[in-house]
């Protein structure tokens, strides 16, 4: 991974496409390239990185005979609700629920069906008694 140390601070940067992909306004990508440092950030498989949303980041080709994942999320606050429809979804309210909603629901789901279902239970979960024997 490669940052431009600092990019965070020219404010946000319009993503157009080139092609099938969209990337940051090339005129000014090339205008930090030349002012700011170029950081090579080396990583070890299962590292993660964390960066401002506004830091130019890229990645060479993978050239590897492995293949390289990403995992990318990206937070707004409620309070930022988009004002109309577009690309991003509006803000839905999450309902709380009871912490056994998830075996509520999963037997529910499950009553006709001859599925294995034991995980809803952990006193009937073979795993969760061998792991339970493995800490003890």
């Amino acid at each position: 991974m490669q940052v431009l140390k600092g990019s965070h601070h020219m404010g946000r940067l319009e993503h157009v496409l080139t092609g099938d992909q969209a990337g940051a306004d090339r005129e000014r990508v090339t205008e930090a390239i030349e002012r700011l440092e170029l950081v090579y950030c080396e990583m070890q498989p299962g590292d993660g990185m964390f960066f401002h949303c506004n830091l130019l980041h890229r990645s060479d080709q993978n050239r590897s005979d492995q293949p390289r994942w990403s995992l990318i999320c990206c937070y707004n606050a409620a309070r930022n609700d988009p004002y109309k429809d577009a690309q991003h979804p509006r803000y839905t309210p999450l309902e709380k629920v009871d912490d056994d909603a998830i075996k509520r629901v999963g037997i529910k789901r499950f009553e006709d069906d001859a599925s294995d279902v034991s995980w809803l239970t952990p006193e009937k979960d073979n795993t969760a008694s061998s792991l339970n024997t493995k800490t003890n």
